[in-house]
C-alpha cells in the first residue's frame, strides 16, 4: 500500500498540497495577529475591572488524573501492512491518547508504543454497516453496500472501528458483547475529551485562535457550528486546510484509482491519511512561528494598553454607538421575524435531555455513597473506608459508570431547525454537555472527599457513618445549585451559537460594506485594539442576548427542570470551604494503609523497584487504573480483555452478572453476620436501594474452596473463644435457661435447651431440615475478608430476643424466628454484650414457603452442616 501513496502523491501533488496549506495558514495568520491584540486588550481590561456572576459552591480539582491511567487491556487489531489480525495491548493514559503495544510485557518494560491514536475528530462505530455508510461518501459516484463482498473479514461479531474523515481508520474486535460495550464507552470518552476544545486557561491565545478560525470560515461563506473544531491548534488548522483541499485532490486522484470497489476505497483512505499528516506537519510549523511572533510583541502592547486604557474604552464606546445606530433597526426586525418564534422551542429541546443527564449524574453519585455507607455497616474501619474512597475519587473519569449519564443527553435533537439556522449536527452541544456533566461529577466527588477527610479525625463506627451522611447532604445541596448555574450558562451559550451565525449571515451583506467608514473614527494609536468587525458582532450579540436571557430566566422562575432563579445566590454559605481547595489531593489508599504491603509481597515489590532503575518503569508500576478490564471465560478465541492484576479499580459487576457467574454456588454459600458500627449484631443484612436484602458472602466459599478453607478459620475461632471467653456466671446461666424455656413454651416446643453456655456452643443438631430452594442472592458491594463462627439455633433465639429492635442503619432488614418476648430482656442484653465479641450471630434468610415449617423445630438449615450429614 505504500506504493499506492507514492504513486498518486507525486511531486506535483505535493507542491499543490504545500501551496494550499500556505494560502490557508497565511490568511489565518493575518486574522490571528489582529485578534491576538484584541484578546490581549480584553484580558488586561478583565484583570483590571474584574467580572461578576455567581460563584461555584463546589470545589474544583486542579489535576484530577494525577498518576492515573484510564484503561488498558488486550484486543485484536487489524494491521494494514500484512492484512492480518493481531493481538495488541492497548494502554490509555491520562492524556486520552490510545497507545498500542505488541504485548503487555512490552509496555511494562517501558518500550515505545507501536503506534498512538489521537482521537480528536474520530467517530466510534460498532458495526461494519455503519462504517460502509460513511465510507460510501469518500469517493464520488461510489456507494459501498453491506450486501457486497465484505470490506474486511472480522474474526468476531463485535467490531470496534475508529473512523475519521481525513485520517487513518483503525479496526479492532473483541470476543464478547460485554467487552464491546466497555471498549465503546472508553473510546467514546477518548473522543469526547480530545474534542473538548482548547484550554480556557490561556486567556489570549485561545480566544484569538477561535475568533481567527471563525472569521476565516465566515469569509469563505461558512457560518454556523463546525464539527471539526476539535483537537490541538495544528489539528484544527489541518482540518481547515483539508476542508478545501480534499475535494480538489479527490477529483484529481479518484479517476486514476484501479481495482475493485474495496481496493479503491482502501487506497483512497491511505492517500487521505498521508495528505492529512503532511498538512498537519506544515500547519504546525507555520502556526508556531505565528504564535512566537505575536508573543514576542505582546509586552510593549500590554504596556500601552495599561497606560491608555481609559482613552481606548472611550473611543470604542463612541464607535460602538455609531455602528449600533446602523445595525440595530435591521437586527431587531430580523430578530422579531426569524429568531423570537423559535427561542422557546429550541431552549426546550436543549433543556430536556441535558437536565436528565445532570439528574442522572446526581443519582449515580448518591448511589455510590449509599453503597459505601452500607458496606461500612459491615466493616466500619477506616481502612475499608479508604479502599472505597480510592475508587469513588475517580468516579467522574470512569467511562462505564458514567455511560448511563452520557446516554441521557444523546437524544438531543434539533430536527427541523438545523437547516434553518445552519447547524451541521447537534453533536457539538451533546459533547459539550457531557463534558460539563463530567466536571460537575468530579467537583462533587472532590468536595465530598475534602469535607469527609476534614470530619474523620478521631471518628469510628457510628461517628464514621454520620460523618459520611453529613458530608453527603452538604455536597448534594451544593451540587443542585451549581448544576442549575452550569446548565443555565450552557443553554445561553448554545442558543448564541445557534442564532448569532444565522444573524451575521443575514446582516453581513447589507452592513459589512459600510463598516470601513467607521474605522476613520478610531485614533490611529488605538486602531490595533479596536476593530470594527468585532464591534459589529458585539452589537448583534447584545441584540439577541436580551431575549435569550429572558427565555432562560422565565424557565428558571417556573422551576422547569429544577433550575434556580437568578435571585437565589448562595453567598458565603460555607465560608471556610474554599480553604480546603488549597489542600493537596488526598491519597486515601496511602493515608489509611490499604496499599501497605503485607509480608513477602511487599518485599518482592521493593526488590523489583530496586532492580528497575528506569523511573518511567517505576512510574508505570505505581500508576493506578480507573477502569478494569473484565475476564472473558469460555471463548473460542484468546481473551480479548484481560484484567490487569494489582490495579485498584472500580468494580462494575451488576447483580445479573454475579448471579450468572456464581450459578449454583448460591445454595452452598454460608452467610455471616452483618455488624453495625456500634458493635451490636444486627438481626439481618442491610437492604439495598432496590429493596432487596444485602447478603454478605464468604470469600472462600465463593471461590470454590469449600469446607477445606473454612475449617482453619472455624478452628481458630473456637480456640479464641475458649481462651478469651470469661468463666460462666451462674446467674447468667439461669437467666438464659429461663428465657429459653419461655420461648419454647410459647412456640409449643417441649425439648429442653442446653444447660450451659459451653454446651450450647458445642452442641450441633444431628439432623437438618430438607434444603429449601435457594433464594435469589443480591451481589454484595464488598466482600468480607474474615469468616465468622457459626452458632447454634438456641443461641440465635436468645440473641434475637435481646436484639428484637434493630439499629437504624438496618431498619429494613428481617430475620426468621424473632420474638417480642420482653421477659428478662435487660439481662439478656447484658449477656449478649458479653458474648458478642466471641460468638457473633449468623442470621439465615428463609423462604416464605418454609418459614412456618421451620419456626417450631429448632433444626439447623446451615448448608455446611447439611453437607456433612
Amino acid at each position: 500500500m505504500g506504493d499506492v501513496v507514492s504513486t498518486h502523491l507525486d511531486e506535483s501533488k505535493r507542491e499543490l498540497i504545500t501551496a494550499r496549506t500556505g494560502e490557508v495558514i497565511g490568511e489565518f495568520g493575518r486574522l490571528y495577529e489582529q485578534q491576538f491584540v484584541v484578546a490581549l486588550f480584553n484580558k488586561v481590561r478583565f484583570d483590571i475591572e474584574g467580572g461578576g456572576g455567581p460563584q461555584p459552591q463546589l470545589l474544583h480539582r486542579k489535576v484530577p488524573l494525577q498518576d492515573k491511567s484510564i484503561f488498558s487491556g488486550t484486543l485484536f487489531q487489524y494491521l494494514e501492512e500484512n492484512k492480518k489480525w493481531r493481538n495488541r495491548f492497548l494502554f490509555i493514559p491520562d492524556s486520552y491518547n490510545v497507545n498500542f503495544y505488541d504485548s503487555k510485557a512490552g509496555y511494562e518494560k517501558g518500550l515505545h508504543p507501536k503506534g498512538s491514536i489521537n482521537c480528536a475528530g474520530y467517530r466510534v462505530l460498532t458495526s461494519m454497516d455503519q462504517y460502509l455508510e460513511l465510507l460510501g461518501h469518500s469517493l464520488p459516484d461510489v456507494k459501498a453496500k453491506s450486501s457486497s463482498s465484505p470490506f474486511l473479514k472480522c474474526p468476531t461479531q463485535f467490531p470496534l472501528i475508529l473512523w475519521h474523515p481525513y485520517a487513518a481508520h483503525y479496526f479492532f474486535c473483541v470476543v464478547a458483547e460485554k467487552d464491546q460495550q466497555k471498549w465503546n464507552a472508553v473510546f467514546q470518552d477518548c473522543v469526547r475529551d480530545t474534542n473538548n476544545g482548547l484550554s480556557e486557561e490561556s486567556k489570549v491565545q485561545t480566544p484569538a485562535f477561535t475568533d481567527a478560525v471563525r472569521l476565516y470560515r465566515q469569509a469563505q461563506g461558512q457560518y454556523g457550528t463546525w464539527d471539526m473544531m476539535c483537537g490541538t491548534p495544528p489539528q484544527i488548522l489541518a482540518n481547515l486546510v483539508m476542508e478545501k483541499l480534499q475535494p480538489e485532490l479527490r477529483d484529481l486522484i479518484s479517476p486514476r484509482l484501479k481495482g475493485k470497489l474495496q481496493e479503491r476505497l482502501r487506497s483512497w483512505t491511505l492517500i487521505s491519511d498521508a495528505v492529512y499528516r503532511l498538512v498537519q506537519s506544515q500547519a504546525k510549523a507555520q502556526y508556531e512561528a505565528i504564535v512566537q511572533s505575536c508573543e514576542a510583541g505582546s509586552p510593549p502592547l500590554e504596556a500601552t494598553i495599561r497606560t491608555d486604557m481609559d482613552q481606548i474604552i472611550t473611543s470604542k464606546e463612541h464607535v460602538t454607538g455609531k455602528i449600533r445606530a446602523l445595525v440595530l433597526p435591521k437586527a431587531e426586525k430580523l430578530l422579531k421575524v426569524s429568531i423570537q418564534p423559535y427561542i422557546s422551542s429550541i431552549l426546550e429541546a436543549l433543556m430536556e435531555p441535558t437536565s436528565r443527564g445532570f439528574f442522572e449524574v446526581r443519582d449515580v453519585f448518591f448511589r455510590e455513597l449509599v453503597d459505601m455507607s452500607k458496606n461500612l455497616v459491615n466493616d466500619g474501619s477506616k481502612e475499608k473506608l479508604g479502599e472505597h474512597m480510592e475508587k469513588i475519587s475517580m468516579l467522574a473519569f470512569h467511562p462505564v459508570k458514567m455511560q448511563c449519564c452520557y446516554e441521557k443527553v444523546e437524544p438531543l435533537s434539533l430536527e427541523g431547525l438545523q437547516q434553518r439556522f445552519d447547524v451541521t449536527s447537534p453533536s457539538v452541544f451533546v459533547q459539550r454537555a457531557q463534558i460539563l456533566m463530567r466536571e460537575q461529577m468530579d467537583d462533587a466527588v472532590y468536595t465530598f472527599e475534602q469535607l469527609l477527610h476534614q470530619g474523620l479525625e478521631g471518628q469510628e463506627g457510628d461517628d464514621l457513618t454520620k460523618a459520611i451522611q453529613r458530608s453527603q447532604d452538604r455536597v448534594i445541596k451544593k451540587f443542585d445549585y451549581d448544576s442549575s448555574t452550569v446548565r443555565k450558562r450552557f443553554f445561553r451559550e448554545a442558543l448564541l451559537q445557534i442564532f448569532i451565525p444565522y444573524m451575521l449571515k443575514q446582516l453581513s451583506p447589507s452592513c459589512t460594506p459600510e463598516l470601513p467608514n467607521f474605522q476613520e473614527l478610531i485614533f490611529e494609536d488605538f486602531s490595533r485594539f479596536i476593530l470594527v468587525e468585532n464591534i459589529f458582532e458585539e452589537v448583534v450579540l447584545h441584540t439577541v442576548m436580551k431575549d435569550i436571557m429572558m427565555a432562560v430566566k422565565e424557565a428558571a422562575v417556573q422551576r422547569r427542570h429544577n433550575l434556580y432563579r437568578d435571585s437565589i445566590v448562595l453567598t458565603n454559605s460555607d465560608p471556610n470551604l474554599h480553604l480546603l481547595s488549597e489542600n493537596p489531593q488526598i491519597d486515601w489508599a496511602g493515608e489509611y494503609g490499604t496499599e501497605k504491603g503485607d509480608g513477602d509481597g511487599a518485599e518482592q515489590d521493593a526488590e523489583n523497584n530496586d532492580m528497575d532503575d528506569d523511573p518511567e518503569v517505576q512510574k508505570r508500576r505505581r500508576m493506578k487504573q480507573v477502569v478494569s478490564m473484565i475476564q472473558v471465560d469460555d471463548c473460542g478465541l484468546p481473551e480479548s480483555c484481560l484484567e490487569i492484576p494489582g490495579v485498584e479499580d472500580i468494580p462494575e459487576e451488576t447483580e445479573g452478572e454475579v448471579d450468572q457467574r456464581c450459578g449454583g454456588e448460591a445454595s452452598t454459600t454460608p452467610e455471616i453476620t452483618a455488624k453495625v458500627p456500634n458493635g451490636t449484631s444486627s438481626s439481618g443484612a442491610p437492604s439495598l436501594a432496590n429493596g432487596n436484602d444485602l447478603k454478605v458472602e464468604d470469600t472462600a466459599a465463593a471461590s470454590g474452596q469449600g469446607d477445606q478453607s473454612l475449617a482453619p478459620v472455624k478452628e481458630a475461632s473456637r480456640e479464641a473463644a475458649e481462651v478469651e471467653s470469661p468463666p460462666p456466671d451462674p446467674a447468667v446461666e439461669s437467666a438464659i435457661q429461663e428465657i429459653e424455656r419461655a420461648v419454647l413454651e410459647e412456640d409449643g416446643e417441649q425439648s429442653a435447651a442446653p444447660s450451659t453456655q459451653t454446651e450450647a456452643a458445642e452442641t450441633y443438631p444431628t439432623q437438618s431440615e430438607p434444603e429449601a430452594p435457594p433464594a435469589k442472592e443480591v451481589e454484595p458491594v464488598s466482600k468480607p475478608e474474615t469468616q465468622e463462627e457459626i452458632v447454634t439455633p438456641s443461641q440465635q433465639q436468645v440473641e434475637a430476643e435481646s436484639t428484637s429492635e434493630p439499629p437504624a442503619e438496618s431498619a429494613g432488614d428481617s430475620s426468621a424466628g424473632q420474638s417480642d418476648n420482653s421477659k428478662g430482656q435487660s439481662l439478656a442484653t447484658e449477656v449478649t454484650k458479653k458474648q458478642e465479641e466471641h460468638q457473633p450471630i449468623q442470621v439465615q434468610e428463609k423462604h416464605s414457603d418454609s418459614v412456618e415449617e421451620d419456626s417450631g423445630k429448632g433444626g439447623s438449615t446451615d448448608p455446611e452442616v447439611a453437607n456433612e450429614m
